[in-house]
Order: structure tokens, then sequence, then C-alpha cells
């Protein structure tokens, strides 16, 4: 073979007949493996081109696996079938049923079309964009995973009102004759297992199936991967058990466990050696995941023989933290390293406005691969701010109707009856209800308070003082979340707040922040600037830095709060797992021993990742 390749991969690429289970750790070769497999199976076993499907993830993935396959070859073209299960599948249909892209809802119809629906059930939510992608998000785990909906509990709303919006949801698409992209799954499983002749049809055409990252396969995908790969079952899967992190779509590392029980005669063989990082990553990183007990045993080995060592800083407050960072970001750029050579990865999006305030301060660029969300646009920031504004004197109808019950106050619509609100009226309103008088005083006396107030002591007293945590936790149990969730919101804009003397020099720091955040996405989609990377640990998957920071590595954070069940809390590890082998030579680890003056652990995975090392010292 004209490519050096190490016997693991050597190994892989010389299977041919029959299943193949190839586990590939991280930065271990995958790529090659699939591409230098598919060349061997055309110019040595004289497989036809047309014969052969290559499956990924993503668009990208697809491209960058066809490019790297026509580069290899020398070629501009090939017969070889290469794409994403969605566009597989919907090459299928398209043939059964002659549907074209014209079938496939446009996401603002499927938005439109949800809007309509929980329009109609009346349903109560303050984000309307965040409610319709949750709802999306339940929709698609049920069809992707095949659930009996009579046994689904939802997350967002009772289970009754779920599964008429699924319904209601699904009958508008077929009216429309449209389909969702977990439709191309369901329809796709239904036709193949209905219509033995369609199905050996495509087993006919597919002799070789190879499948990239396997481990985010749900299981309609498996279902129908099962039916095509019959009756020669050449499936051959690359994937790494450790790298699952999609459970909540459906994507279970059960999966790919039980291959092996499903086909007993497979063949495995397991890609241990990582090229990408330098041993003490590579080593920290395997200590941490070995704490998982539901995976394929394996230990990776760094090709690398010497880097730089780990580093774990745990700040005093979160303001050191992110001072620590931009520093350190600063230092290492004037060592020589690009920006976009770093990245910042977070475990949430949320809490990501003061880091990027921080960055903006010391005049580091910055590009966001996720569409992180501004906490100033967040409507419980649009609740905080209507109190002020009505308390500096604003009369607006839509601030008294935006927030008057919230907390519940019990005031009707009715009484605002013009645009600008005479607070005298709406008391006269109510003047034979002693009861609702009082209240009205109350609110009244609350926003003489708020009126003398630095913003920081307002925010306080709007959430405690006035009752709207009250609100925010009785909002939190009709949507079947967890009040902390939205508490944390109301930690984080507190906090923006701090050291702001008056109101307006808070509102100017907002349009300010919104103004250079703008820029900033501007400059970096245009590739103005060098610019660092800041994304979500789990939209870094796949991606490889020299520099990688982990943030906010706390307790309640990462893992996150909601991971109770060991199977989530293995989720998070695996997560933690990812975010470190993204780094190649230098990976900083930080957290802070105080967040919204409450004080805060380091992560568990700080300790599990540096057990061997503590244990070498005692």
């Amino acid at each position: 073979m004209n490519i050096q390749m190490n016997q693991a991969q050597q190994q892989a690429v010389l299977h041919k007949d029959g299943p193949m289970l190839v586990l590939a750790g991280p930065g271990s070769g995958k790529t090659l493996v699939i591409t230098e497999r598919t060349k061997r199976l055309i110019d040595q076993e004289g497989i036809p081109e047309e014969q052969i499907l290559v499956i990924t993830f993503t668009k990208a993935a697809a491209s960058e696996m066809r490019e790297r396959f026509l580069a290899s070859r020398g070629a501009r073209q090939t017969k070889v079938n290469f794409g994403t299960f969605h566009a597989i599948f919907f090459t299928i249909l398209k043939y059964a049923y002659h549907l074209n892209a014209g079938n496939i809802a446009r996401e603002d119809v499927r938005y439109q079309s949800m809007k309509e629906i929980i329009h109609h059930y009346g349903l109560e939510y303050d984000d309307e964009k965040e409610f319709i992608s949750d709802l999306f998000s339940e929709i698609s785990l049920v069809k992707g995973s095949r659930i009996d909906l009579a046994n689904y509990y939802s997350v967002n709303c009772s289970d009754e009102v779920f599964r008429s919006i699924y319904s209601d949801y699904n009958h508008r698409l077929k009216q429309s004759k449209l389909i969702d992209f977990d439709d191309m799954l369901l329809l796709c499983y239904e036709l193949l297992s209905q219509r033995e002749d369609i199905l050996k049809m495509w087993q006919n055409k597919f002799h070789y199936i190879l499948i990239d990252e396997f481990q985010d396969i749900n299981m309609v995908q498996y279902d129908i991967v099962r039916m095509l790969a019959l009756p020669q079952n050449n499936l051959f899967i690359v994937g790494d058990d450790d790298q699952s992190i999609y459970r909540f779509r459906g994507a279970k590392p059960e999966i790919m466990l039980n291959f092996p029980l499903d086909y007993p005669d497979c063949k495995r063989v397991y890609l241990d050696q990582n090229y990408r990082s330098n041993p003490s990553i590579i080593l920290s990183a395997g200590r941490l995941i070995n704490h998982n007990q539901h995976r394929f045993a394996k230990q990776i080995s760094p090709v690398k023989t010497s880097g730089h060592e780990i580093v774990v800083r745990h700040f005093d407050t979160l303001s050191e933290e992110n001072q620590g960072l931009a520093q350190e970001i600063l230092r290492l750029n004037k060592e020589g390293i690009e920006l976009h050579r770093m990245a910042v990865l977070l475990r949430t999006s949320l809490g990501s406005g003061s880091l990027l305030h921080k960055l903006m301060e010391y005049n580091i660029p910055f590009t966001m691969r996720d569409t992180l969300p501004n906490l100033f646009d967040h409507w419980i920031t649009s609740d905080i701010i209507a109190y002020i504004k009505l308390a500096m004197g604003r009369t607006d109808r839509s601030l008294y109707l935006q927030i008057i019950n919230r907390p519940k106050r019990y005031v009707n619509r009715e009484c605002f009856d013009s645009s600008e609100v005479d607070f005298e009226s709406v008391k006269d309103y109510y003047e034979d209800k002693n009861w609702m008088l009082e209240r009205l005083t109350q609110f009244e006396y609350d926003l003489g308070i708020l009126d003398g107030m630095n913003p920081y002591a307002a925010v306080n007293y709007i959430r405690r003082g006035i009752g709207y945590e009250d609100y925010l936790k009785e909002y939190a149990e009709y949507r079947k979340m967890k009040a902390e969730e939205l508490y944390d919101v109301l930690d984080e804009l507190q906090e923006s707040a701090r050291g702001f003397k008056t109101y307006e020099q808070w509102f100017e720091h907002m349009e300010a922040y919104r103004e250079e955040l703008r820029k900033q996405t501007t400059d970096s989609k245009q590739q103005k600037v060098d610019s660092i990377t800041i994304a979500t640990m789990h939209s870094s998957k796949g991606l490889e830095f020299q520099v990688v920071f982990i943030l906010d590595a706390n307790e309640g954070i990462t893992p996150h709060k909601k991971a109770v069940l060991e199977a989530d809390l293995e989720e998070e590890r695996r997560l933690f797992y990812v975010a470190m082998t993204r780094a190649k030579e230098h990976l900083y680890i930080y957290s802070a021993k105080e967040r919204y003056n409450k004080s805060a652990q380091w992560s568990r995975f700080v300790d599990e990742l540096r057990e061997q090392e503590e244990n070498s010292k005692d």
C-alpha cells in the first residue's frame, strides 16, 4: 500500500466480506481507513463503484469523504454512492413514491404550522422559538426511535396535549403532501418492511455498505441499514462508542455495543493509535473515560512522545476565570500561535455572555460555531427591563401587560384601556375590591423602591422582594422543566448589572454589547480577522485545535445538573472526553470557586482525569 498505515488500519482496509466493527478512537485516522477500503474494493477486489454505499451523518462529512476519495485516486468523478442517511433514504423514497425536493417541508413552513397548532391549544410559553424547537426535538426523538406514542412521556407539556400536537402536525404535513426529515426515515423503514420487491432492488444495488460515525446512529436508521445489508451483511461500521453524545436525539451507544450480538460473526478491529494529541492529553482522557462502565474496553496510545502538560486552574470567581482565559489567549498569541488555532469549549451556551464580554474588553476577535443566545434578548431579561422602565416613569400599556401578572396579581387586561396607562384609572377600575387595591398599591410601592436602586440591587429586589422567582417557579412547573434553569438566567443577568451605578449606563452597555456581537459575527463570517473559535462541546465534535480551553468545569455544569441517571452521567463524561480530545498540544481546564455569589465545586471529571497523577504524588 502506498500510504503508510499502521497494522490495525491495514487490517480494516484489507477486510472484504461480512460484517466488521472498526472501533476508531479520536484522531486515529478513520477517514483514511474508509477511503482506502473503498479504493481497495474497487481496484483490488473488482467491485463496481456503484455497488458501494458510504453513509455519513452530515452533508459536509459526505462531501469531505468524497473529495478525499477522489483526491486519493486522482479522479474528478465517481459512481460510489457517498451521502447522508437522509439523502440515501430520500433517494429510495423518490423511486417508490415519485417524490421531489418540493415534497420536503421547508423549515419556515414547519415552524408556521407548529405555531398555529400551539396557538390552537392556547399553551402558555414565553419564548415561542425555544418552545417550538423543543417540541420538534421531541417529535424527532419519537420518530427516530420508533417509540409508541402511547408510551411516550413529554418533557414540554402534558402527555395528552403532546399526543394531540404530534397528530395535528403530522396530519398537516400529510394534507400538504409534505414530509419532514424524520418522515424520510420512517417512510423508508415502512416501505422496505412492506415491499420485498423494492427492498430486493436496493439490496442488489448496494453490495457493500460503509458507515462513518456509527455511534451517532438511531434505531430507525440502524433497522433500515440492516435490511439493506441482507443477505451478505457486508456492513463495515466505523465509530467510537466513547464519542456517542447525541442520546437526546435518540442516538444510543447501546446500538453500537450490541453490534457484535446482532452479528456474532463480525470481525473487530481497534484503531488505538492517536495521531492528534500529546501524551498528557491522551493519558488523562483515557483515565477519565475508563470510569464509564458501559463501553468497549480499550486504551488509546499517543503516537506523539512528548508535549505540554494539561493545565488545570480553579479561579476564585467567574470574572477571574474569564480574565485568566483572555490573558492566556493573548500570551499564546504573542508566542506565535494564531487565534484560529485556538478554541474555547463550553458545556452549554448559557453563561457565554460574560465570556464574550471579556473577550471584547481585551479586543480578542472570536467566531461562534453555534448561535449563542444573547442574554439581553432573553424573555426573562425583557421582563426585568419592563419592571425597571415602569419604575423610571414609562407608562406604555405593553410594559404593564408584560409583567403585571408576573407574579400573579390577578389584574385584568381590560383595565389597561389605552396605549399610555394612567395608574390612577387602573385603581379606579378596582375601587370596590379592597384586596385588589392593596395589590396595586404594593405594586406602585415596589416601582417606587426600584426607582432609587442601582441595577444590581434592582434585579435582586425584583426576583426576591417582588416575587418574580415565584412566577418562574410556577412557569417551570407548567413547562415541566427545572426552575433552576430559569434562575441561572437571572443569576447571569444580575451579574452583568454589577458595577453599573445607573439604569441608563446598564442599558447603554447592553446596546454596545449587541452592536459588538453583530460586528464580531459579520467580521468572522467575512474572515476579516484572525479569530478564536467559541463552541459548545457538542458542536466541537470532529474538529481539532492546537490549543483548547474547557471553561466552567464545575459540578452542575459538567456534568450538567440535569444528569441524574447513570446513563446520563456516562453521556456527560463522553462529552467531556470529546472536548479534551479536540486538543493537539495545549489543553486548559478552567473552573471557578464562586459563581453568581454561590460557592461552586470543580467537576468530578477533573478529579477522574488526574487520579493517577494524584496517586503518584502521595
